[in-house]
């Protein structure tokens, strides 16, 4: 999340002051740090969906126990951090157009089903306009998103109709709207057959999920920058009816990773920085990509969390 900042609006018809560039030099080893044990975490994550056998704590002792194992886990690792890359760069290269200051991406390592909880950026500077929050919050969804369709697409090719029942410890991913309407295409499965995911499918699913609660138009997430600079007022309505909507839809749907950011930000506040010029009209080309942006979420929604049976990788 961005720091807090609120910088007093310029006088109407004033100019923006150029923004100081970026510090140069600054060191990468934290940056380097995470990114090897994200990367190794995931990777065992990898090992573990590539396994022939439903999920169990044994099976976790036995690939932590053998690195010879981690090699199959490279693809689903290396997939899921691509995309998790690509979406945060699309964030930093936005904010390197606008000379604002932000570090490189932060890799978090989870000790969680894939292996890791996402990847941040750090700003460190207002946002000179309104155009400039706009650019920044939206670029890294489009970023990610247009970087796991193609791995989305191999994995839905590489995965299979299987005739066995799901086992205790296999993992059921639940659908978004864009897997409702692609799954047709690719498979048609029968009364007591199930779907075997290929790991690639998973890391598309991750950024899937990713990008659909980074578009939630809450707080400082990326669909409350885009929100915000469409309209603070509309923001701040948002974010306010937003927190009990989160906890109470996602408590009767079975969303309970919905009810977690629910209380996040009711914990962490749902305070916005504002811009420097907040007068700049945002033009007709950004409304329209606005319009693609509130899409996206739509077609990336989870209304469910992910459940420990059902369905079984290889």
């Amino acid at each position: 999340m961005d720091p807090e900042l609120s910088p007093v609006p310029l006088e109407p018809g004033a100019r923006v002051p150029p923004p100081a560039p970026p510090p140069a030099g600054r060191p990468a080893t934290r940056h380097l740090i995470l990114f090897l044990l994200t990367l190794l975490s995931t990777t065992l994550a990898g090992a573990v969906l590539s396994a022939p056998e439903p999920f169990s704590v044994d099976l976790l002792e036995r690939v932590v126990r053998s690195p010879r194992a981690w090699i199959g886990g490279l693809p689903y690792s290396l997939s899921a951090l691509f995309i998790l890359g690509c979406h945060e760069m699309g964030h930093y290269v936005a904010c390197r157009l606008y000379r604002i200051d932000a570090t490189l991406p932060y890799f978090l390592p989870g000790p969680n089903l894939f292996g890791t909880f996402g990847a941040v950026i750090r700003i460190r500077a207002p946002f000179p306009t309104r155009r400039a929050l706009f650019d920044v919050g939206i670029a890294g969804p489009i970023a990610g998103f247009v970087a796991l369709v193609p791995i989305l697409l191999y994995g839905l090719l590489r995965s299979t109709v299987v005739t066995a029942a799901p086992s205790p410890g296999d993992i059921a991913l639940p659908p978004c709207l864009l897997l409702t309407l692609l799954y047709p295409l690719f498979f048609h499965p029968e009364a007591g057959m199930t779907i075997s995911l290929h790991p690639l499918f998973v890391a598309a699913w991750f950024g899937l999920f990713a990008t659909s609660l980074n578009l939630l138009p809450i707080g400082q997430l990326d669909g409350g920058h885009v929100l915000y600079s469409l309209s603070p007022r509309a923001h701040m309505f948002v974010s306010r009816a937003g927190i009990p909507i989160l906890v109470v839809f996602g408590l009767l749907s079975g969303g309970y990773h919905l009810v977690l950011f629910g209380i996040l930000f009711g914990v962490l506040g749902i305070r916005h920085p504002r811009p420097i010029d907040e007068i700049e009209p945002l033009g007709g080309g950004r409304l329209l990509v606005a319009a693609f942006g509130l899409l996206l979420f739509l077609l990336t929604f989870f209304p469910l969390t992910p459940q420990v049976f059902g369905i079984a990788w290889r």
